[in-house]
């Protein structure tokens, strides 16, 4: 596991999660089409999939296409997709060569039947996979994660399987998409935005942020390398007085 001497403490970093932003201004500046910034984002998860996995990090979760990016134009939706379509048709060699999981975090409902089929085929593939676990946020949105967990326990006090008394935070994080994964040390944002756009929003309570100046086409792993020793430094209390 990565870490890192930090005066007398050394940190071990579990989980990261990274909001890829910066694609489209990649692209501007370029002066190319959207859909060539995507597709070098595509080449830029993959870098960062084999850097996370070289520094021994458990879990990697990218967010990969938010609820609310169904706003964006049906061009952009469709290349989107297409990009998703291809990943999970070929990249799941890749993933096992390289004996990582894939997890799929978010409403699948409206996805079409065969990126489902697609996301289920990689789970059940992967599933056994122990180097890394590589979560895709996909339809996803911290917001309506909450309220879905929440309705789930409703229906079971309703039926009288569960108390209401009994529900706390512990109880409440096993209804939720991550169940049974870590949470988040820190979250990358890239392309210099400072917004946690509805991303693990309950994950996140305890995390820390750091904003980095890259457009994700143009992540590698020095700059992973940079957030983990940026990470190093921070003194994570979780309420306590600083020591």
């Amino acid at each position: 596991m990565w870490s890192v001497e930090c005066g007398v403490e050394k940190k071990n970093v579990r989980h990261i999660g990274i909001i890829m932003d910066g694609n489209g201004r990649w692209a501007r500046a370029k002066g190319l089409p959207r859909s060539m910034g995507h597709r070098a984002g595509a080449t830029a998860v993959r870098r960062t999939v084999e850097a996370a996995k070289k520094h021994g990090i458990e879990y990697l979760t990218l967010y990969s296409f938010s609820s609310e990016n169904w706003r964006r134009s049906a061009e952009e939706i469709e290349e989107l997709m297409n990009l998703l379509r291809s990943y999970l048709k070929h990249e799941t060699i890749m993933l096992m060569k390289e004996n990582i999981r894939l997890a799929v975090i978010g409403d699948r409902t409206r996805l079409s039947p065969d990126i489902v089929e697609l996301i289920e085929n990689a789970e059940k593939t992967t599933m056994e996979n122990k180097a890394l676990t590589l979560v895709l946020a996909i339809n996803y949105g911290g917001r309506q994660e909450i309220a879905a967990a929440a309705k789930k326990i409703a229906s079971l006090v309703k039926t009288g399987e569960i108390s209401a008394d009994a529900i706390d935070d512990k109880m409440f994080c096993n209804f939720l998409d991550t169940v049974n994964m870590p949470d988040p040390d820190f979250i990358i944002r890239t392309s210099g935005e400072q917004r946690l756009s509805n991303f693990l929003l309950w994950q996140s309570a305890y995390s820390e942020y750091i904003f980095s100046e890259v457009l994700w086409p143009d992540f590698k792993e020095e700059n992973l390398l940079e957030a983990l020793e940026e990470f190093s430094q921070r003194e994570r209390r979780y309420g306590t007085i600083r020591s």
